[in-house]
């Protein structure tokens, strides 16, 4: 289904409704604008010049805060990523009016008819982003990747930086980023392998806003250029966790993984699936083979990932070792900034450290906010993300009342059944009994409301399975 029908404009009606409902801001205090534009206006006068350094920056084609932008050099048989992140502290101080109004948000929303950002566009998406229209501020780390992956913090500073260009995920090409750059990728997904780790993305069901004003509702693996894109920030974030641990102090990214009985019922999933998962693998190595692009897969995929106990940001504390069960490592946030409020602390904490400086106390002190101010953004964020996808369902089954759909049981839910429908991006709730996970059926639509985001099957004539 290449785009929605809306002709009644009940999506963009539901999105509004979603906004209130969630309380997303509508732009930025008075206040808050006037200090971002006397903001913007500082000159960095403590980064040395790095402008010679040919950065550049890969993220989708319509993002205008950019984050990162990257270089990379061989050095004997180790590759430095050279990996510049905005340089957001330049533009907002402890306490002051921007900082005050980003700790009431915490992160980015993002909608499908647009996005709230954390921080006023002026400097989100203008004087603190890596655009290639200007020298800008950045905090650039040096990380060094041995042969096998291993990676290792070599240094930070603040410096200028010139992106030379801002490129895409889907029209990048290889000739277009640093040499080093695949190689890279590769190394990292090598050293995951060795650890074991499962950074394996399944695919998002999403809403998507089209040039022509219309919008699209789809299942979406990443590309193979964002997949690498991620390897840098892997890179990164790492290195830096690894030094922060290193001087125990520092904000960590922590996750665990299912327990014993949860392992065992995500193999019951995979044989009813009709996916073979030989005993002698573990859930970590089986995940890694699992191929998005097959539906029955990706239906494991999936669940395996709401198996899981979720993410959480937990502080430094004596004794404890932070550890991230996804990534089978230590792992922070810090490559994204002008998106999330913690990365903005983690970056200025791995400066100091990089430079033999003592922590800011206002850093630690922010080290033991974060967790619950970043644990509500999050929730936040993906209850809107939830929302803008049932209304986007509901939108496009609309007037389809009292037609068949096939469908495919993926997971059990309080009476009943989760299931993907075959032939259009939507998951649904039916309640059913008798069925296994892999079953196929037939699904009648009673109703498909988009002012209360719900739509309701019913079984009808069961399919083969």
């Amino acid at each position: 289904m290449k785009s929605l029908t809306d002709p009644s404009q009940a999506l963009s009606t539901g999105l509004a409704k979603i906004r209130a409902e969630f309380h997303v801001p509508d732009g930025f205090p008075t206040a808050v604008v006037a200090a971002a534009e006397a903001a913007a206006k500082r000159v960095p006068g403590q980064h040395a010049d790095r402008t010679a350094i040919p950065f550049v920056t890969l993220d989708p084609a319509s993002s205008t805060d950019l984050d990162q932008a990257f270089s990379i050099e061989v050095s004997g048989g180790d590759l430095l990523l050279h990996y510049a992140i905005a340089d957001v502290a330049w533009f907002v101080e402890d306490g002051d009016t921007i900082d005050g109004e980003a700790w009431g948000r915490g992160e980015t929303f993002y909608l499908p008819d647009g996005k709230t950002g954390l921080y006023p566009p002026l400097l989100a998406e203008a004087a603190a982003s890596l655009l290639p229209d200007g020298p800008r501020p950045a905090v650039v780390f040096t990380v060094r990747v041995a042969g096998d992956g291993a990676v290792k913090l070599d240094g930070a500073e603040r410096a200028i930086i010139q992106s030379r260009a801002k490129l895409a995920y889907d029209s990048v090409k290889a000739a277009d980023v640093p040499a080093g750059f695949a190689e890279l990728a590769r190394r990292m997904a090598t050293n995951e392998e060795r650890r074991g780790a499962s950074r394996v993305d399944p695919p998002e069901q999403e809403v998507e806003r089209l040039v022509d004003g219309t919008f699209r509702l789809s299942f979406r693996p990443l590309q193979q250029s964002e997949q690498d894109n991620a390897a840098l920030s892997l890179a990164a974030n790492i290195a830096i966790a690894d030094a922060m641990l290193a001087h125990k102090t520092g904000l960590f990214r922590v996750m665990s993984g299912p327990d014993a009985s949860k392992v065992q019922r995500l193999r019951n999933a995979a044989q009813a699936l009709g996916l073979p998962w030989p005993a002698s693998t573990s859930l970590r190595d089986y995940q890694r083979t699992l191929d998005p692009a097959d539906p029955k897969q990706a239906a494991l995929m999936l669940e395996i990932r709401r198996a899981g106990n979720g993410a959480s940001y937990q502080p430094y504390q004596e004794g404890i070792v932070p550890w991230h069960e996804a990534m089978a490592a230590t792992y922070a946030h810090a490559t994204a900034p002008l998106r999330r409020l913690a990365d903005r602390y983690v970056v200025r904490c791995a400066l100091a450290i990089a430079n033999g400086q003592p922590v800011p106390q206002a850093v630690t002190d922010a080290f033991a906010r974060l967790p619950k101010v970043m644990g509500r953004a999050d929730a936040r964020a993906s209850q809107i993300n939830h929302a803008a996808i049932d209304l986007a369902e509901a939108v496009m089954l609309k007037g389809h009342e009292g037609e068949t759909f096939k469908a495919i049981v993926t997971d059990f839910v309080d009476h009943g059944v989760r299931v993907q429908l075959a032939d259009v991006p939507v998951v649904a709730n039916v309640r059913a009994s008798g069925l296994r996970q892999g079953d196929g059926l037939t699904l009648k639509l009673v109703s498909a409301d988009p002012d209360q985001r719900s739509i309701v099957f019913e079984p009808a004539t069961p399919l083969e399975h």
